[in-house]
């Protein structure tokens, strides 16, 4: 594995991630991350495929080890994707794209369709409605204990370390099917992805909101790369059925893994790792 800071001017640099091998028949594999506001965390499914294809990951500005401070954008954050890609050395890649991930993705293929040669995308993008649905399954997820004891932390204006492991923890804990082992996996996310970027967060959600990827579904139709696919886990809180619904206007295949949450490959490594590596193994065949 190779680790590097990649320059992108005026003193950012991003943490970059390198694995895997050049293959020249293949495309490379570039995944983002979601959050947002959290550092790089796909390690994992960059090791189900790094046997196929170069893999790169990165920690986006003002996470992790890309510390930046100043108002995000969208644009902003297709840039520097560009910028990356630049960097090193590809014209076209496949993105891989995991929660918020989904949506830079989408993002990204409006601006620079030029730029992906295969998208698939894990657990997202939502195509609303589906916020009432996932509050809902989050709240039933969650003890009345639970429930009071979020609302308290997320209403204090300042938290202990201890206190906001505890918060993410709580926050966090609905976005596995499995119950026996949300709890765990949840703690290990709180301890691990910290600091939360809570401006980035509030900055790129209010401009989703203002540019929702809904308006943009017809132009994504008709921009999608061959092959595309969307992977979700019927237990997410967030509705599958929300994932079917852009499936189908995009006419891209969609798998919803059984028994398997918002990261699934934590609950259902085999389905989602033969998922995975076929949808890569496709997509990142050069013609020829």
């Amino acid at each position: 594995m190779t680790v590097a800071l990649i320059e992108l001017g005026e003193g950012t640099q991003l943490r970059t991630w390198t694995t895997g091998s050049v293959i020249p028949q293949r495309f490379p594999v570039v995944m983002l991350h979601g959050g947002p506001g959290v550092r790089d965390y796909l390690a994992p499914v960059a090791g189900i495929i790094e046997d196929l294809c170069l893999v790169h990951r990165y920690d986006q500005r003002g996470t992790g080890g890309s510390s930046w401070e100043g108002e995000h954008t969208i644009a902003r954050h297709v840039e520097d994707l560009v910028l990356l890609l630049d960097a090193w050395g590809h014209d076209r890649v496949v993105l891989v794209g995991h929660s918020f991930g989904t949506n830079l993705a989408g993002y990204f293929l409006l601006a620079h369709p030029e730029r992906v040669a295969g998208l698939i995308q894990i657990a997202g993008p939502f195509l609303d409605p589906w916020r009432e649905a996932d509050r809902a399954a989050q709240r039933a997820r969650r003890t009345d204990d639970q429930q009071i004891r979020l609302d308290e932390l997320e209403a204090q204006k300042s938290r202990t370390e201890v206190e906001e492991i505890e918060y993410l923890t709580l926050a966090w804990s609905t976005d596995h099917a499995d119950r026996t082992r949300a709890w765990e996996w949840a703690l290990t996310s709180a301890r691990t992805l910290r600091p939360i970027n809570y401006a980035m967060n509030a900055q790129l959600s209010a401009a989703k909101k203002a540019g929702p990827l809904e308006l943009h579904v017809d132009e994504l139709r008709q921009l999608l790369p061959p092959g595309a696919v969307i992977i979700g886990g019927a237990g997410d809180s967030r509705p599958a059925d929300a994932l079917r619904r852009l499936g189908t206007r995009l006419n891209c295949e969609v798998i919803i893994i059984p028994n398997a949450g918002h990261h699934p490959w934590l609950e259902a490594p085999d389905q989602f790792g033969a998922a995975l590596r076929a949808a890569v193994e496709a997509q990142t065949q050069r013609a020829g």
